[in-house]
């Protein structure tokens, strides 16, 4: 018997291979129900793989589906992914060619693999060729390239090998006005921490900061504007002594930067619009979870509990804490 996904608190994640990732992306991500959408590569023999490496590294161009299970079930997911793919030709999707363009769903729940199978043996009754289409845990799941992501949305013209005019009517944003205060104005409105952290690019002490042990449910914004910028949903304990979030909020809402400065090589992570430096990037985060660990100081963060995120007017983020 299926697991009654409405019995599940939180999101959910399932991951979904369907040919070209950005088409797929674009379908999944207007879906009501869907709570956020990434694309990425998965299952392959590779830490880390970049596009122009994936057609020799085995990994398969895969959307990372974030789902409110009260809104949307798994069973109704993988038939709208049915609904988009034809699941009896391997290693090809329309006129993409390739190991990297294979169907598959992965889960890191044995449960969801289950409602998958059973999902694919009632698919199999449509059609008179075997269904290829692999159902396998996940084993690794990298974010791909920042251009990639959404690239439908930034590319309305670009390339789809789904026909776009199938494609759900977009879901209307939460409309949020964040600005940046006046230099004085964020001067006075920081502790001398907070303002060497995020106006002078400070770093603060491993261990000996507000949030590296913090596990409340709820949201971390950007001290300077309010803009969302973390899950807790998303936070780990990298062992590092710093907060560790796998991914943003929402990518769009920051900044990657090369930083050479102190003689390293680094990726500096800043916020979109209170240009805020929140700290950096690396790529040595949980597999499953894409791959990144965004290493960020508590001085720049303002956390805003579960319980109070209505009252603040974050309420529709609420689905995405776990």
């Amino acid at each position: 018997m299926d697991r009654n996904d409405q019995d599940l608190a939180g999101p959910r994640e399932v991951w979904l291979a369907g040919g070209c990732f950005w088409g797929v992306e674009a379908y999944f991500s207007r879906l009501e129900g869907v709570l956020r959408t990434s694309v990425g590569y998965a299952n392959g023999s590779r830490v880390n793989p970049s596009y122009e490496e994936i057609p020799a590294t085995g990994h398969a161009e895969t959307v990372q589906v974030t789902y409110d299970p009260a809104r949307i079930s798994l069973r109704e997911l993988l038939e709208h992914f049915f609904g988009i793919i034809d699941p009896t030709t391997a290693e090809r999707q329309g006129p993409d060619r390739g190991r990297q363009y294979r169907t598959g769903i992965y889960s890191t729940d044995p449960a969801d693999l289950a409602v998958a199978r059973a999902v694919v043996a009632q698919v199999q009754e449509r059609y008179g060729e075997p269904i290829v289409t692999e159902v396998r845990p996940l084993e690794h799941y990298y974010l791909a390239e920042e251009y990639h992501q959404r690239y439908l949305e930034k590319n309305p013209g670009g390339y789809c090998h789904l026909d776009l005019s199938a494609l759900p009517q977009k879901k209307e944003a939460v409309s949020r006005i964040y600005k940046k205060p006046d230099p004085e104005t964020i001067k006075r409105s920081l502790s001398e921490k907070q303002y060497r952290v995020t106006r002078l690019d400070g770093t603060e002490p491993p261990f000996e900061n507000e949030y590296w042990d913090h596990d409340a449910p709820g949201l971390y914004v950007d001290l300077v504007t309010g803009e969302p910028l973390f899950l807790s949903t998303d936070k780990y304990d990298s062992g590092t002594g710093w907060p560790s979030f796998t991914r943003p909020a929402d990518r769009s809402a920051v900044v990657e930067r090369e930083d050479h400065s102190r003689g390293m090589s680094r990726t500096e992570v800043r916020s979109r619009i209170g240009d805020s430096h929140l700290g950096h990037l690396f790529t040595d985060g949980p597999a499953e979870k894409g791959g990144r660990r965004c290493c960020i100081n508590s001085a720049a963060l303002r956390f805003i509990p579960r319980e109070e995120m209505v009252q603040e007017g974050y309420g529709d983020l609420l689905p995405l804490i776990r």
